[in-house]
């Protein structure tokens, strides 16, 4: 058969089912940056093509941090020392800090700075073996600052091999210049940064913060149906501070995820379940800010509502640059199995982005890969620090 490459003496951890999908002593071949073939290394056909030896390393699908906020200026370790002496999220934030705070550093940096910024925190990541993060905007908080922070997101795809998902999060936060002006804020988000972004090919998808101190429901479902109208899908910051009925929310509108999930009660999760919705757990934000209220993985799984894990690197709340390292905290702050971290960083995480190209190893799908030095999967979830990745192949190419 013809390939172009074939990587062998390898174990693989396919994630087609729930139970990992595992083969020992696999091989993988890849056509046109794809996979071609898949199975025992007893089992590969004849081929010509050039062969990498694994020297027994197992091989994940390339790991996708599917909710990054990666892209922003300055950073809030201030406000990290105000937490530890007792200020809450919610009182910084009302104080002028938190998102604004973010949102003066990154209005003062222009694309070039933004994007320089950004380059070492996606290089922590990549250095795990994530081969397809999201960026979302939202510190901006204007039309061109929102632009901008896209921009520099698209930038960081053209500077390294990685696939990067974009989604516009102006309604984030309601900036100063538009104090007690929400409803006009939205509006301008609605109807000038939300077209231009469309128009420009910027935002792959569309978010919201929809909580106490940001969004309410009307207003968040006023924007996703303008985000619908031209033709981007929605995701959502949910029940994160308060049970605000945003799972519910995001799964009426069809979102390719709700995120956070900290206060969402088992209604909602049911209705994210028969929506298709994914939940995105957060396990970052959850140590960051000590939070004492977990998302309720028990009725997740009782639903068969799918779970993905993530970073969400960001300044504030969650200053993560391991999703590694959430693959332990998911168990072991939100009890879920081996397994579920495993499938939240892949097959969930890619559907978490309505990617239908990856987060599987399987014939057809994109030959993104990640090689580790371990014994056995449940290693990437039981190591605290350290990196066992051997390496990455991002549409069949070696990173």
């Amino acid at each position: 058969m013809s390939f172009d490459h074939v990587w062998l003496n390898a174990h693989l951890a396919t994630m087609r089912d729930d139970a990992l999908g595992l083969i020992e002593d696999g091989a993988i071949a890849a056509k046109d940056g794809r996979i071609a073939w898949i199975g025992p290394r007893a089992a590969l056909p004849a081929h010509d093509a050039p062969v990498t030896d694994c020297g027994g390393a197992w091989i994940t699908p390339g790991l996708i941090d599917c909710h990054t906020h990666l892209v922003f200026g300055g950073n809030r370790s201030a406000e990290f020392e105000m937490r530890l002496g007792g200020a809450t999220y919610e009182e910084i934030a009302r104080a002028g800090g938190g998102i604004l705070s973010t949102m003066r550093a990154t209005r003062a940096a222009n694309e070039a700075q933004l994007l320089q910024a950004a380059l070492p925190r996606l290089d922590a990541l990549l250095s795990e073996g994530v081969t397809t993060v999201e960026i979302k905007s939202g510190y901006g908080l204007e039309l061109e600052a929102e632009l901008r922070q896209l921009r520099a997101a698209r930038a960081l795809g053209a500077q390294r091999n990685v696939s990067i998902v974009t989604s516009l999060l102006a309604a984030h936060a309601v900036p100063p210049e538009y104090k007690g002006r929400q409803g006009d804020y939205l509006r301008h988000v609605v109807e000038e940064i939300l077209p231009r972004a469309a128009s420009e090919g910027l935002a792959d998808a569309v978010d919201a913060f929809c909580e106490s101190i940001a969004f309410t429901p009307e207003e968040t479902a006023t924007l996703f149906t303008a985000a619908k109208r031209l033709g981007l899908p929605v995701k959502l910051h949910a029940d994160q501070l308060t049970d605000g009925g945003g799972a519910a929310l995001a799964a009426a509108h069809g979102a390719l995820s709700a995120d956070h999930l900290e206060r969402s009660n088992a209604a909602g999760i049911a209705a994210m379940a028969k929506a298709g919705t994914v939940a995105v757990l957060l396990p970052g934000a959850t140590l960051t800010l000590r939070e004492t209220h977990f998302p309720d993985v028990a009725a997740m799984r009782a639903h068969g509502c799918r779970m993905a894990l993530s970073t969400d690197m960001n300044p504030g709340s969650s200053p993560a640059l391991s999703l590694l390292l959430m693959l332990n905290l998911g168990c072991t702050l939100f009890r879920m199995t081996v397994p579920e971290a495993l499938l939240g960083v892949t097959r969930h995480a890619a559907a978490a982005l309505g990617l239908t190209d990856r987060g599987v190893l399987a014939e057809g799908m994109r030959c993104d890969l990640a090689l580790y030095r371990i014994q056995r999967p449940a290693e990437l979830c039981y190591w605290l620090g350290g990196n066992p990745c051997a390496g990455r192949v991002v549409a069949g190419v070696a990173a």
